[in-house]
């Protein structure tokens, strides 16, 4: 428990935890408003098209938190004395990937419900609302997904360690790169449909065919895909936690 404190102290003594949660919250109730004033009044506005800014977006802002909050104490060489404190150093670094992980946890669901929020407000009579469990998954699945991608940007931090270039992969790869997967000739469909960025939109948003993105076409169930997500998350957060400890800090 102690790192734990000691972690969330650190997290929060900058500014960027700050800026980036307000840009999430920004992106996603931001596109929320955007999309119900466009939704012409004859239409009706989706559930899922109130969330279109939190899982195309805000998730990307999370992941620049999450990887700042490692690469940023290898820039200034704070991360020596954490080790210096915690000579094994995997027991600090899980206590920031909980850290970042669970703060991802509570923007994702502020956003989303506060976009929600926003939607139901503005279209009164669209029949907003959660009506089955995949609508719980639409909304209130988009905190665990950013919790997930902290603990992803987190591995990938400690893997890099260097700020500029952690966040152009990151942003890179979730922006760009699983989508040109698909144009690899015979096995490019294959490879996407386990990327797992493309595996989390499914626990999102099932497989229905709704307005804004495609839907995923990830052959898992939206439960085992939430399962899928999360394993992939732990196997490269052990990855990194061993090359932590095998090289200097």
């Amino acid at each position: 428990m102690n790192l734990l404190a000691v972690e969330r102290i650190k997290l929060f003594s900058t500014r960027s935890p700050w800026w980036c949660a307000l840009i999430t919250l920004a992106l996603t109730i931001g596109f929320a408003a955007i999309i119900a004033g466009a939704t012409p009044s004859d239409s009706q506005l989706t559930l899922s098209a109130t969330q279109f800014g939190g899982s195309q977006f805000g998730i990307a802002v999370v992941m620049v938190l999450a990887a700042l909050a490692v690469t940023t104490e290898y820039r200034f060489n704070t991360i020596r004395t954490t080790f210096q404190a915690v000579p094994h150093r995997s027991p600090a670094l899980v206590a920031k990937a909980i850290v970042v992980a669970l703060v991802a946890l509570v923007i994702g669901e502020i956003a989303a419900f506060g976009a929600l929020g926003l939607g139901m407000l503005m279209r009164p009579d669209d029949n907003l609302g959660l009506h089955t469990s995949q609508d719980w998954m639409n909304v209130a699945g988009l905190g665990p997904v950013f919790a997930l991608s902290a603990v992803l940007a987190v591995a990938l931090g400690i893997l890099i360690r260097h700020s500029a270039g952690a966040i152009a992969l990151l942003l890179i790869y979730y922006l760009a790169v699983e989508e040109l997967v698909q144009l690899i000739p015979k096995i490019g469909h294959t490879i996407h449909e386990w990327l797992p960025f493309n595996v989390a939109n499914k626990f999102l948003r099932g497989s229905a065919v709704v307005d804004g993105p495609a839907p995923s076409d990830s052959p898992l169930s939206p439960g085992w895909a939430l399962a899928y997500f999360a394993g992939i998350a732990v196997v490269f957060l052990l990855v990194a936690l061993g090359v932590a400890k095998k090289r200097d800090a």
